[in-house]
């Protein structure tokens, strides 16, 4: 069986960043999403805009999906979630009660994050009932606000409501590691399982991603390789960790000399705002590829590119600073991560 497996992984979207990028600029990049298929069954980590178009531009049916893995819960991440829980009704349906497909997500907060020191006057937080919900309470609400057109179909068309076909739940950090949403995001830990089953297990290890806690980064093995995707992270030694190894490593990337070109002539507290946040949150091309060879990846494939509409030139630089095989993808791209026999 496991010389069928022809283990890889899709690039559904490769841009990252809450916003709409133009596709004359982009390329047409959408909202990041990747799929990892393993044999006859695919599996998904994070779900951005566009995706669902995208799953089924790439040939992919949605009958063999088994799971949702969400690194993070930032929008541009899970975009499409409340499509799948809506549209996925009439692929899965059949799914209902007894085998739901699962979601697989950070959890609560828990308190909301510092505000930042470059406010003048302190931001009133949106939801005061409920202000860091994780994956289950996010997927339960984004179905409720969609009540109306569920229940016409459920009552009318006897449609399975989608709490029966998808179950999400919020991944448990093991306890005893020092955790902390905003005093320790990243303590010092080892991988931990968060789903097995006959094809995969996958394992997750939580990165730094400030100020979002918990984000995660996945690992999946399989018998015939194995494949990180790094979740929006800055340079982390957890990542290196989980990523000891593997055949394929789907990193993060931004280009920080856009970031000074955005920002360069602004002086109002919330550009200064968001430029300590690109910087403070994620990785550069170069740290990209340090990690990676850091890690011992077979082989590195930058996504999540911000912006979205750069060149390829911007991210070249990435194989000047890894000595295994480096690939930038385009959405819909495939690449292998399984070993040779």
């Amino acid at each position: 069986m496991a010389a069928d497996l022809a283990p890889h992984i899709v690039t559904l979207g490769t841009a990252g960043g809450p916003r709409w990028w133009a596709a004359a600029d982009s390329g047409e990049r959408t909202g990041i999403a990747t799929a990892v298929v393993v044999g006859d069954a695919f599996y998904l980590v994070d779900l951005g805009q566009g995706a669902g178009r995208r799953i089924a531009q790439s040939g992919l049916d949605l009958k063999d999906l088994r799971a949702l893995f969400i690194t993070h819960l930032h929008s541009d991440h899970v975009y499409d979630l409340a499509g799948l829980g809506i549209f996925g009704l009439y692929a899965l349906q059949d799914r209902a009660g007894t085998d739901p497909v699962r979601i697989i997500g950070p959890g609560n907060r828990g308190e909301l994050p510092p505000v930042s020191p470059r406010a003048v006057v302190r931001p009133e937080p949106l939801a005061p009932q409920s202000l860091t919900p994780g994956t289950r309470e996010m997927f339960e609400t984004l179905m409720a606000a969609h009540a109306t057109d569920l229940n016409d179909r459920i009552l009318d068309s006897l449609k399975p409501s989608p709490l029966d076909v998808f179950r999400a739940e919020d991944i448990e950090i093991p306890a005893g590691i020092g955790y902390h949403p905003n005093d320790n995001q990243t303590p010092e830990m080892d991988p931990f399982e968060v789903y097995r089953d006959e094809l995969v297990t996958v394992t997750a290890i939580l990165v730094e991603h400030p100020p979002v806690a918990p984000a995660f980064a996945f690992r999946f093995d399989t018998a015939e390789g194995s494949v990180t995707i790094s979740g929006d992270t800055c340079y982390t030694p957890n990542l290196i960790t989980l990523a000891q190894g593997t055949d394929l490593l789907l990193h993060e990337a931004i280009d920080f000399d856009w970031v000074e070109s955005l920002y360069a002539s602004k002086t109002d507290e919330a550009s200064r705002a968001a430029r300590d946040h690109h910087y403070k949150s994620h990785t550069s091309v170069r740290e990209a590829a340090k990690a990676a060879e850091a890690a011992g990846a077979a082989t590195l494939a930058l996504h999540h590119l911000v912006p979205g509409h750069a060149p390829d030139s911007v991210w070249a630089e990435a194989a000047e600073n890894f000595t295994g095989r480096f690939v930038l993808p385009r959405d819909l791209d495939v690449i292998p991560f399984g070993r040779q026999r």
